[in-house]
């Protein structure tokens, strides 16, 4: 065999060699591994709130919340208080969380809804969720709320046994289905133990202002209320009460610890669990865009323990029995019949109305027991 003949058989042999393995390489080489778990130092997480932390209510509760995820998950969150509800306001403040290296932030408020969806159209890296809203996207926006007229129900029993005059004062923020919702559901509750009191509404148009807050309560009682509830943020509405010695429902969290000789209890947000479960499931890039909604069966709203020195007799077994009905699923709250201060059938007996029915804005009635009427 020559050596041309010899050097090139050599050649074909090596190539075959390398190409074998090559392919031998290429069998064994792992596949791509799955997005890696965020690490607690790397993973921020931010908060936009429309109130300040410490107004004992609505911003109070869900910071609470953000608490717990330092607490529990060794994360670092950053928070903008007292940030105005327009879009220009809304997209600041998320701006600045974003530059702090945030890569999940929940804004709390529904005013922030739309700031918010345009922040999430324009950095899909960064996770949002927004408190009370309905919009959302299949992948990096989401909404979360809770029934919490449910525990509103529970209380409207309390203030219905408890009332003397049978004249119940409601301070609420914004004719929205949210509030609305509250104040029907509270209405019912009344209605279930005392058919002749009557809830009368004073609309502030304000979530967060504790002026007008208690100048809304103190008009109130001077018409003869003597329970005041609330769907605001500070505990005002509840100092008016004491002021002048009579009682009231709390919202948020629980007003009894702040104002113990008028609050009976408070529906109220335990968001600490929801807040956890959601960062730790985006760290791990488990999450995905949800639509939050449930009731007190989660743990997310719930009735405050009765203030035991203030409590009407009956009161703890009546709101045990109506959340047992509750959470079995065998009833709920919305269930007819029902009727609106204009005498207009809302739902037959035993006829349900539906989450689209509660959430949407079908929801601009009254019960036939509230006095007040909604401007649109």
């Amino acid at each position: 065999m020559n050596k041309r003949l010899l050097s090139l058989l050599l050649t074909v042999v090596m190539l075959f060699t390398l190409a074998l393995a090559g392919c031998a390489k290429k069998n064994v080489e792992p596949q791509e591994s799955a997005k890696p778990q965020e690490s607690k130092e790397d993973f921020k997480v931010g908060f936009v709130y429309v109130g300040p932390i410490g107004d004992g209510g609505w911003t109070y509760s869900h910071n609470e919340g953000r608490l717990a995820i330092e607490k529990e998950l060794g994360v670092k969150t950053y928070y903008k208080e007292s940030v105005g509800e327009t879009i220009e306001e809304t997209v600041s403040a998320i701006e600045e969380l974003i530059d702090e290296g945030c890569k999940m932030i929940f804004t709390c408020s529904f005013g922030f809804m739309d700031g918010t969806e345009m922040m999430a159209e324009k950095y899909p890296d960064v996770i949002f969720m927004h408190a009370s809203g309905y919009k959302m996207n299949d992948k990096n926006f989401g909404n979360y709320f809770g029934r919490i007229y449910q525990a509103r129900y529970l209380s409207g029993i309390v203030a219905g046994l408890k009332t003397q005059t049978n004249k119940i004062g409601y301070v609420a923020a914004m004719e929205i289905p949210e509030v609305i919702r509250g104040i029907n559901a509270f209405a019912l509750g009344v209605q279930s133990v005392n058919p002749n009191a009557t809830v009368e509404v004073m609309w502030t148009h304000d979530w967060v202002d504790s002026a007008k807050e208690k100048q809304a309560a103190i008009a109130l009682l001077d018409k003869g209320c003597d329970v005041i509830a609330q769907h605001q943020d500070s505990v005002a509405p509840q100092e008016a009460a004491r002021e002048r010695g009579v009682w009231g429902i709390g919202y948020h969290t629980d007003m009894s610890k702040v104002v113990p000789e008028a609050t009976i209890t408070s529906a109220i947000w335990d968001w600490r669990q929801f807040y956890v479960d959601q960062v730790k499931s985006a760290m791990e890039g488990t999450w995905k865009p949800i639509s939050y909604w449930e009731g007190l069966d989660s743990g997310v709203t719930l009735l405050a323990p009765l203030n035991e020195a203030l409590a009407p007799e009956g009161a703890a077994e009546k709101v045990e029995e109506a959340r047992q009905r509750i959470i079995s699923g065998e009833w709920d709250v919305f269930t007819g019949p029902i009727k609106d201060n204009q005498g207009n059938i809302i739902a037959k007996e035993g006829e349900k109305l539906t989450d689209e029915q509660l959430l949407g804005d079908e929801m601009n009635w009254l019960n036939e027991n509230v006095i007040g009427q909604i401007a649109r």
